[in-house]
């Protein structure tokens, strides 16, 4: 995945939570607040036990593609020698926090029998418009503030990690349990370690979640980082499968930026919704 240029403060604030959300590699796959945290109506409707254990294939053919949501780019989520490749090579100090890891680096939240995951972005050409067609120095001052009103914008497109892990037996439903309790529990934060980098969130807050699949709880999460905005996710289960999401906006990284009412994207939610039926 290409690295962004930011700002050197806000190049700061992106290091303590991207390098942990950005991990994502090859799998090692063979209401408001804690559990109530928006959890679906439809919890519990779906007999799990009975539903079918999907191959890595078959979540590929099911995880949410470009050309199912409009002013999305969706691709691999590509990993890095220098974070981790799998769950294995992250450690929670405290255990119980592990799936909240695990969300924000695009791994499976729980036991998976297998795993995929993609790296969705919103297209900056619906956020801006066009490029430039006059160099900088050609510039009235009003074409000036119109370009870099462009820049900002297409800067302040969000990237959310999507994925899609499937379970065996009752799996999906303790996984879900062990998400929530994670939002209960860890509302003081914790710290991960990747590549013998840690990462230290200060605070996780329980959300609202979208209400899709059988049951969904969402959270955010605030890195150690003195003016880091909050990063969001979601975890959904439907069926045997569960879907995550982790959303953060480049924006809310960068210099004195405002940008604090992010969400991760509904249409993205939406579309994978619909894929998962």
């Amino acid at each position: 995945m290409k690295r962004f240029a930011l700002p050197r403060t806000g190049a700061a604030a992106v290091v303590s939570v991207l390098s942990l959300a950005l991990v994502t590699g090859c799998s090692d796959s063979g209401s408001d607040s804690g559990s109530d945290s928006g959890s679906g109506d439809k919890a519990g409707a779906k007999d799990p036990a009975a539903a079918k254990v999907l191959s890595d294939g078959e979540l590929e053919k099911l995880i949410v593609a470009t050309a199912d949501v409009k002013g999305f780019k969706i691709g691999p989520a590509d990993g890095s020698e220098q974070f981790a490749s799998s769950k294995k090579d992250i450690e929670v100090v405290d255990e119980k926090c592990a799936p909240l890891a695990y969300v924000m680096a695009g791994f499976a939240p729980g036991d998976e029998v297998s795993y995929v995951n993609r790296m969705a972005q919103e297209d900056p050409a619906a956020k801006a418009s066009a490029s430039p067609t006059k160099d900088l120095e050609d510039m009235t001052e009003e074409e000036l503030d119109d370009a870099m009103n462009s820049i900002t914008d297409a800067l302040g497109s969000t990237m959310t990690v999507v994925s899609l892990s499937s379970y065996e037996g009752d799996g999906a439903e303790k996984t879900m349990s062990s998400v929530s309790a994670a939002i209960d529990g860890c509302g003081g934060g914790f710290t991960a370690t990747a590549k013998d980098e840690p990462q230290k969130f200060k605070k996780i807050a329980g959300e609202k979640a979208s209400g899709k699949g059988d049951e969904s709880v969402a959270f955010a999460a605030t890195a150690d980082a003195d003016g880091s905005p909050v990063v969001h996710a979601e975890v959904a289960r439907h069926g045997n499968t569960v879907a995550t999401y982790f959303t953060l906006s480049l924006a809310a990284f960068a210099d004195d930026a405002k940008v604090s009412d992010y969400e991760i994207p509904a249409a993205l939610v939406e579309a994978q919704t619909a894929k998962l039926g």
